[in-house]
C-alpha cells in the first residue's frame, strides 16, 4: 500500500478517536471533579488506591494478549475469529483467578478495614468485563478505531448520567466502585454488536493459536507487571506509608497529567498497524521512519503539554479540584515530565514487538520498578506526596532512555528518538 494512502487512514483514524474522546474527556473532566469535591480526598483516594491494587492484576489477566493481538490480527486475518475467541476466553478465566487474588491481598495489606476491604472487592469486578474489551485490537488493526470510539463515548455517557445520580443521591462509596466495571460491560456489548454488523468472522477457541499467542505474549505479562510496579506502586505505598488523603492529592495530580493521554493513544494506536504492515512486507525504510514520525509527533506534543501544565498548575487544580486539592498543585509541577517518557516507552514496545525483541522487556521493566520502589522509600517519608512525583519522574527517564543502552541490543531505538527530533519528520509528513 502507498504511503499516501498509509497517511490518510492514520490521520483519519487519528482524528475519529480524537474528535470523539475531546467530548469524553470533556465529561470525564466534569464528572471527576464533582465525584472528587464530592468523596473528598480521603474516599478519593481509597478508589484510586483500589485501582491501583486491581491495576496489578490486569497484565495477568490479559495474558499479554493486548501488546500482540494487533500484529495477530494483521498477520493472520484469515484466522481472526478465532484469535479473538481464545484472547478473550483465556483472559476471562484468568480474570476469575486475578479477583481472588486482588481481595485476598487487601484482607492480608488492609486487615480490618472493612470499607477498603468492599471497595476493593467491588472495583476488582472491573477484570472480567476488560477480558471481553480484548475486542477493541480487532478495530485497531483493521484501522477501524472510528466505530471503537464511537462506542466508548456512548458507554461513558450512560455512566456519566449513571454518576450523576450517584452524586444526586449522595450514594455511598461502594455504588461509585462498579462504576467503571459498567462502562467496560457496555463497551464490550456494543463493540460486540458492531463486529457482528460488520462481518466479523465467527468466533471460536483454538488452543493451537492460545499457545502461538501465548509464546509472544508471555514476555509481556512480566513486563507489563513490572510497568505497573512503577506506575502504581506509588499510590500504594502513599496509602500505606501515611494515608488515603495524600492518595488522593496524588492521583488528582496525576489525572490532571494524564487529562490529555486519550491524544497520545490515538496517535500511536493510529501508527502501530502501519507500522507493522511495513514491517510484515520487509519495507524496514518505511518501517523505521514511521516510528521516527511517530516519536517525533508525541515527543513535542507531550513537551508542550508539560510546559503549559507547569504554568497553569494552580488554575488547573483550582478549577478542577477545589482548595481541599491545593498540596496536588506541586506534585502536577512535577509528574507532567514524566508523561514524555512515559508515551516514549509505549512507542518503544511497538518497536520491540516489530524487532522480535520480547525477550528483553523484563529487563528493562525490572529496572524500573526496582528503581521507582527504591525512590519510593527513600523520598515519600522526606517530601511525602512530591517524592512520590519525583521518583516517577526519575523512574521513567531512567527506564525509557537510559535503560536503552544498558539493554544492549535495544540501543537502536535511541538513535530512533534522536533522529525523530527533527522537527522536519512532522512538517514533511503533512505536507502533501
Amino acid at each position: 500500500m502507498k504511503l499516501g494512502i498509509f497517511k490518510n487512514k492514520i490521520a483519519i483514524n487519528a482524528s475519529w478517536i480524537i474528535t470523539v474522546r475531546i467530548v469524553q474527556a470533556i465529561l470525564a473532566l466534569i464528572i471527576n471533579m464533582l465525584t472528587a469535591r464530592f468523596l473528598g480526598p480521603s474516599n478519593y483516594g481509597l478508589i484510586n488506591y483500589a485501582a491501583s491494587i486491581v491495576a496489578f492484576a490486569t497484565p495477568i489477566m490479559s495474558l499479554g494478549f493486548a501488546n500482540v493481538l494487533v500484529q495477530e490480527y494483521v498477520n493472520h486475518p484469515e484466522e481472526e475469529g478465532k484469535i479473538l475467541g481464545t484472547s478473550i476466553l483465556l483472559s476471562f478465566f484468568s480474570s476469575l483467578v486475578c479477583i481472588g487474588g486482588v481481595f485476598t491481598f487487601t484482607l492480608i495489606a488492609d486487615a480490618g478495614q472493612e470499607i477498603t476491604n468492599i471497595v476493593v472487592l467491588l472495583y476488582s469486578l472491573i477484570l472480567i468485563f476488560q477480558a471481553f474489551e480484548l475486542i477493541q485490537y480487532w478495530y485497531q488493526a483493521k484501522l477501524l478505531s472510528k466505530y471503537m470510539a464511537i462506542v466508548s463515548l456512548v458507554a461513558y455517557i450512560l455512566v456519566s448520567v449513571y454518576k450523576v445520580v450517584l452524586l444526586i443521591l449522595k450514594a455511598d462509596i461502594y455504588l461509585f466502585a462498579i462504576a467503571n466495571s459498567i462502562d467496560y460491560l457496555l463497551i464490550a456489548l456494543l463493540l460486540f454488536v458492531v463486529y457482528k454488523k460488520l462481518g466479523g468472522q465467527r468466533i471460536s477457541f483454538s488452543g493451537e493459536i492460545g499457545k502461538r499467542m501465548f509464546a509472544k505474549s508471555r514476555h509481556y505479562i512480566v513486563s507489563s507487571l513490572m510497568v505497573t510496579i512503577f506506575a502504581q506502586t506509588d499510590k500504594i505505598m502513599l496509602k500505606q506509608m501515611i494515608d488515603e488523603s495524600a492518595v488522593g492529592y496524588y492521583s488528582a495530580a496525576v489525572s490532571c497529567a494524564g487529562m490529555t493521554s486519550f491524544v497520545f493513544v490515538a496517535i500511536i494506536d493510529s501508527f502501530r498497524p502501519v507500522i507493522f504492515e511495513h514491517k510484515k512486507n520487509k519495507d524496514e525504510t518505511g518501517y523505521e521512519l514511521n516510528i521516527e514520525r511517530l516519536y517525533s509527533i508525541v515527543i513535542y506534543l507531550a513537551l508542550l503539554q508539560s510546559l503549559a501544565m507547569t504554568i497553569l498548575a494552580p488554575f488547573i487544580i483550582q478549577i478542577l479540584y477545589g482548595n481541599d486539592y491545593q498540596p496536588s498543585v506541586l506534585a502536577l509541577r512535577i509528574i507532567v515530565w514524566y508523561t514524555t517518557f512515559a508515551y516514549m516507552g509505549s512507542i518503544r514496545n511497538v518497536w520491540i514487538l516489530g524487532e522480535g525483541k520480547q525477550k528483553y522487556l523484563w529487563l528493562l521493566n525490572l529496572g524500573g520498578a526496582i528503581t521507582n520502589v527504591v525512590l519510593n522509600f527513600i523520598l515519600i517519608p522526606v517530601w511525602g506526596i512530591y517524592g512520590a512525583a519525583a521518583a516517577s519522574l526519575i523512574t521513567q527517564a531512567f527506564t525509557n532512555i537510559a535503560m536503552n543502552v544498558i539493554v544492549w541490543p535495544l540501543r537502536h531505538n535511541n538513535v530512533l528518538i534522536i533522529k525523530s527530533l527533527n522537527p522536519r519528520l512532522i512538517i514533511n509528513l503533512f505536507k502533501k
